[in-house]
């Protein structure tokens, strides 16, 4: 059976922006439906909605085909000639980091009247951060995710928690997610790091040694969610390794990955200050799977794969996330004041809406419940608060005002932190 992974939040992002004089830049890992959404979802809504077909103008960038066309000098003629008429043309173009010169060739389409442009690409650095001022003022990013464990689920033939138990497992790839089987779907995860993601990063960066790379995406993936810094990794590799790696080689390597869209670096900031920390940083993966495939499967704790997804799903949803850090004064022995630090394991931002969570994956003990809300009382603000468990029956308040929920319920309802 063919299944049509419907990836309507992204879509609905484009639909919004059509015909707004921007080039529109879908950025995201490779392989997590970029091209899937511009050429087939996007395109079937133009079809739909009355564009005629010559009017859409495709260019996949990674093909072999087009590999003549990467020169500017021969796409940009070619582009030119597929304007027919005075009617809006649609140019969906693939991989455009690939094409030489392309702000250069992309805004010189987009100041034509009649031309809408959208672009995907696979690498932070050609494609900036700042997408706004790479293109002068006329980029528009929609950044896009590996599939989420809710969109996952809609193509999921089975219960939410066999649901859960694959998709913390092997990632929501959608290449990946089709796949009939575990050895099918292990073998595809090996073949994408070692033929796409790993071979990318080499060749783009011109990096002589790939295992010492490599070496440090498997400690990173043993590291999810714990505090470090490219110093604490260097002396990893001295004890482990033996390796005479330096800081500022791992420093360089970390934003390779981050330039490719593997990893996320999470800063921490001091609640009570409103500043920020620095190091030690927090890194999370763009998939589960990418990372379960780098230490084989193994290690696979589901207090910090939970605490993963809930970190993708709040960058989903559109969330600045923060790491957040509580300095507090407590008595210690014979009376005497104690400080310690508190963490709250995300800080959420988007607009005027702010909120605080805790992943806790089980919370089975009142100690443990005690210990999970502490830093929550502590913070004098009256921003939401709310604590992610796995065994939560229903969404409730305590008589703190603190949201208790379950990670399906927050997973699979958009709107579960407004409830």
């Amino acid at each position: 059976m063919e299944y049509v992974i419907k990836r309507d939040y992204y879509l609905e992002q484009l639909i919004k922006r059509k015909d707004n004089g921007l080039i529109k830049i879908v950025t995201g890992i490779r392989r997590c439906g970029k091209s899937f959404l511009l050429r087939t979802l996007f395109k079937n809504h133009l079809l739909e909605n009355g564009v005629d077909e010559s009017h859409i103008i495709e260019m996949a960038f990674d093909l072999f085909d087009n590999i003549d066309y990467r020169d500017p000098k021969k796409f940009y003629p070619w582009a030119k000639e597929q304007i027919k008429d005075e009617e809006q043309h649609y140019f969906l173009l693939d991989e455009v980091q690939m094409l030489d010169e392309f702000v250069s060739v992309l805004n010189g389409l987009a100041d034509k009247k009649n031309c809408d442009v959208y672009v995907t690409g696979s690498n932070a650095k050609f494609l900036s951060k700042d997408i706004a001022t790479e293109f002068g003022g006329r980029g528009d990013e929609v950044h896009m995710y590996p599939l989420s464990f809710s969109e996952f689920m809609s193509i999921y033939d089975g219960n939410r928690y066999d649901g859960w138990n694959e998709y913390i497992t092997y990632g929501g790839i959608p290449l990946v997610v089709l796949a009939e089987t575990e050895e099918q779907k292990m073998v595809m995860l090996d073949n994408l790091f070692k033929e796409t993601y790993i071979r990318d990063i080499v060749k783009r960066n011109k990096i002589r040694n790939a295992y010492e790379m490599e070496a440090l995406l498997d400690v990173l993936s043993s590291a999810i969610g714990a505090l470090t810094n490219p110093n604490k990794l260097r002396n990893t590799f001295k004890s482990v390794n033996k390796s005479k790696i330096t800081a500022t080689t791992i420093t360089r390597y970390i934003e390779y990955l981050e330039d490719a869209f593997l990893i996320e670096a999470v800063n921490r900031y001091d609640i009570k200050g409103k500043s920020y920390i620095g190091t030690p940083l927090k890194y999370y993966f763009m998939d589960m799977g990418l990372r379960n495939l780098r230490i084989n499967f193994r290690q696979m704790e589901v207090t910090h794969s939970m605490e993963n997804v809930i970190y993708n799903e709040l960058r989903m949803r559109g969330f600045s996330v923060d790491v957040g850090n509580l300095t507090v004064v407590e008595s210690g022995k014979e009376g005497k004041p104690v400080k310690k630090q508190l963490e709250v394991d995300f800080i959420c931002n988007k607009g005027s809406k702010k909120y605080y969570i805790q992943s806790a994956y089980m919370l089975d003990t009142e100690e443990k419940m005690a210990q999970e809300i502490r830093p929550f009382l502590k913070i004098n603000d009256s921003f939401k608060k709310i604590v992610i468990t796995s065994n939560t029956p229903k969404p409730f308040y305590t008589d703190d005002g603190i949201l208790m929920m379950n990670v399906y319920d927050f997973l699979l309802n958009s709107d579960s932190m407004e409830l």
